[in-house]
């Protein structure tokens, strides 16, 4: 089918498919208008209707004789500052004469089938020509010669579009780009719940929500990643949306640098949403001939509440934004040493640590930090990647020898984008970090920053990994970044290009994860930046798996996983049993309540097996027996949230496999209860006409029954506890298993 439809006659484009609809027209002076993005409607030729105009006072207009027709008061697809809008633009040139005002004015289109790539940037991609449509809009601004090519791809099977802009300079003069958005939509109303994930590090997004008004409302990032502070992510929801009702439109940004996703309300009740760089410090010097490729953003709509949205993003990003060998395949198993030993190791103590986690069933060790240089605390070593033959006799090929001996995989830590000054590569090249000149390095955990926007920085890390990978069985990658950007100015380039430099810094890192995941196809890399400090779709496209967060106490992952949940799916967050007392907030959690939490993720252990007791060791080969057993659905079914912990003592979320034969019920309770109601909670997702068997309960129900009348989850909490009945207790957990009843 063919999913974009363009009406000559009153020159209107209608992007479609069974679930969305995204209007747009040329504007009598040229521009781009925008007209509507929700659930599909009927197509017909003209729409023009929807671009209301009328006169006001205090308005500019465009012409003389029309005083209906200001760009103050008309939706727009991709706005310039100054010339009748007041509002935020989508993109804004600095030109040689010192003016901001351009004019960008529709030349042509071109739809073909398919969607391309972004050259140097991650994006999603399809695997055929059916399964997607894309549109180009070619737009001109004549005194500068800028051409526009805005980006359309709409999908045959999602209620997404993903939106990215091409600059290109076919005029004579170099000019600067000063703000250069993907995505700019203006909405006709601000009845909308805007919603983010915000927080910190070890409680990285976390919920947050606000009622739109007029002004600005807005988030962002000038750290040099997406970091841990804000998520590229947001999504505008009406006030009576929830989890299964209410429409819904979540926007996400592939990018992991500095972004901005912003909601200008103005005085007149118009929504502009803007997506992408963040403007801020963000200056591309732009010469006769060259091209700027924005990175891509993508919009989902849905009426079905925040259940449907998320699910389309996890569809989409688990199968047409991951890519490569591991995109489909169940994550292994593993066990971490850092919190077992973190810089306190030796080569037989990894492997005492790895022969008890391969006997309990885990099937990938992985060595993190402390094996290289002379990095015995996080003062010194960043950058001189060889293995330190006092810890590891026989290096890294050794090591990893003895661990595949076992029957295991290896894994190991690397953290190729910083240095330490006390390392022999800043010793050699202490030009080689971002720095400005005459000014205070400083340092985050006592380590700089490579200067990656210089290849030859790129290349020479690209060598040493790369040797690594070639000379030692290594099944996976932890990638690991420990600082954001300060003092961010490269010797490399002139005063008039230093505002390129965060930019040019995530193409070096994109660059490195290119030729790397190319080179190794099967190594499984997982991002970690501090935890979630670059949990975003850029680095899915590179690592189908990132480390969530470095708090892995099971009551703070609910919070964490529950908002992560939002947009990325459960395949991509790492997530792992750890040691009591926590390491980060020194709770003590029960040992199946850690697993009942690390389950929905890819699972694995931070601890040393070893120090556990003999009837704890038995619950770990359980958990691993089940786990196995399950770890397709849970990480490649289709996920429900039911119950928020931000809104109360309870979690609950489920999935459910794609023939709706099994589902698995994630029930959490933070502190426990006494003499409490009876509860019950409503599934989603079921087949109404199935016959299912709850084996905790050892009960038959069909699917509407469950969805209807809901699972009950009520325990001994509801009474009185007797002497003979073994109590709850804070931190409850249990997983319900649902199974077709043959």
């Amino acid at each position: 089918m063919r999913n974009i439809v363009f009406h000559d006659k009153t020159k209107t484009f209608h992007l479609y498919n069974e679930k969305i609809s995204y209007i747009m027209c040329v504007l009598e002076n040229g521009h781009m208008g925008q007209i509507y993005f929700g659930k599909k409607i009927h197509d017909k030729e003209d729409f023009s209707y929807l671009v209301e105009k009328i006169e006001r006072p205090m308005t500019s207009y465009i012409y003389e004789w029309d005083k209906s027709f200001s760009l103050e008061h008309i939706r727009q697809e991709y706005p310039v500052y100054g010339t009748t809008d007041y509002r935020h633009p989508a993109i804004e040139l600095l030109q040689k004469n010192g003016s901001r005002i351009s004019e960008f004015k529709y030349t042509g289109y071109e739809i073909t089938m398919g969607k391309p790539k972004l050259q140097g940037l991650p994006a999603i991609y399809a695997e055929s020509e059916e399964e997607a449509v894309t549109l180009r809009i070619y737009l001109r601004d004549s005194l500068t010669g800028i051409i526009l090519e805005l980006l359309y791809t709409i999908f045959s099977e999602y209620g997404a579009i993903a939106r990215s802009v091409c600059i290109k300079n076919a005029g004579k003069m170099p000019v600067h780009l000063l703000t250069a958005m993907s995505l700019s939509l203006d909405l006709p109303d601000k009845d909308y719940i805007w919603m983010q994930l915000s927080g910190a590090w070890a409680r990285e997004r976390h919920v947050k929500m606000r009622t739109l008004e007029q002004g600005i409302t807005a988030i962002d990032s000038m750290r040099g990643h997406s970091s841990h502070e804000q998520n590229p992510f947001m999504v505008l929801k009406r006030k009576n949306t929830d989890e299964v009702m209410g429409e819904a439109i979540g926007f996400s940004f592939i990018y992991s640098g500095n972004f901005r996703i912003q909601a200008e309300v103005d005085t007149h009740d118009i929504t502009r949403i803007t997506v992408g760089i963040n403007p801020d410090g963000f200056d591309w010097e732009l010469k006769p001939g060259e091209n700027f490729q924005t990175p891509e953003a993508v919009m989902v709509y849905a009426d079905n509440g925040l259940n449907e949205m998320s699910q389309t993003f996890h569809k989409l990003y688990a199968k047409r934004l991951a890519r490569g060998y591991w995109r489909d395949r169940s994550r292994p198993i593993l066990n971490n040493n850092w919190e077992a030993t973190y810089f306190d190791f030796t080569e037989e103590r990894l492997v005492k640590i790895a022969k008890k986690a391969k006997e309990c069933g885990i099937e990938l060790f992985v060595l993190d930090d402390g094996w290289f240089g002379n990095r015995r605390s996080d003062r010194a070593g960043l950058g001189d990647w060889i293995a330190n033959k006092k810890l590891l006799p026989n290096g890294i090929e050794g090591l990893a020898e003895r661990i595949e001996e076992l029957g295991m995989q290896f894994g190991l830590w690397i953290e190729p984008e910083m240095i330490n000054k006390d390392s022999n590569l800043y010793r050699l090249h202490p030009d080689w970090i971002l720095q400005t000149p005459g000014r205070t390095d400083s340092h985050g955990r006592y380590q700089y920053v490579l200067d990656f926007s210089r290849r030859e920085i790129v290349d020479y890390i690209y060598t040493m990994i790369a040797k690594i990978l070639s000379e030692a069985k290594i099944s996976y990658i932890k990638w690991d970044m420990n600082r954001s950007i300060t003092e961010c100015y490269s010797i490399a380039y002139p005063a008039e290009r230093q505002g390129e430099i965060f930019h040019r810094y995530i193409l070096g890192v994109y660059d490195l994860y290119e030729r790397l995941t190319s080179e190794f196809p099967k190594v499984l890399f997982e991002s970690c930046a501090s935890g979630g400090g670059r949990f975003d779709p850029g680095m899915l496209y590179y690592a189908p798996q990132g480390w969530t967060s470095d708090d892995s106490d099971a009551i703070e992952r609910l919070k964490i996983q529950y908002g992560t949940s939002m947009c990325y799916p459960i395949s991509s967050m790492g997530s792992h049993v750890s040691v009591i007392p926590n390491h980060q907030v020194f709770r003590n959690t029960p040992l199946h309540t850690r697993a009942n939490a690390a389950y929905f993720g890819t699972f694995g252990y931070e601890l040393d097996l070893n120090k556990l007791s003999d009837s704890e060791i038995e619950e770990v080969k359980t958990q691993i027996l089940f786990m196995k057993k399950y770890r397709q659905m849970l990480q490649f079914g289709t996920f429900y949230r039911l119950k928020s912990p931000f809104e109360g003592n309870e979690t609950i979320w489920m999935v459910v496999n794609e023939e709706k034969t099994s589902a698995l019920v994630g029930y959490y309770r933070v502190l426990n209860g006494v003499n409490m109601p009876y509860s019950r909670i409503k599934l989603q997702g079921l087949d109404p006409d199935k016959l299912y068997k709850n084996v905790l309960a050892n009960t038959e129900s069909y699917g509407d029954e469950l969805m209807n009348l809901g699972l009950i989850t009520t325990d001994v909490t509801a009474g009185q506890v007797s002497g003979d009945t073994k109590p709850c207790t804070d931190f409850e957990s249990r997983i319900y298993i649902l199974q077709e009843k043959s």
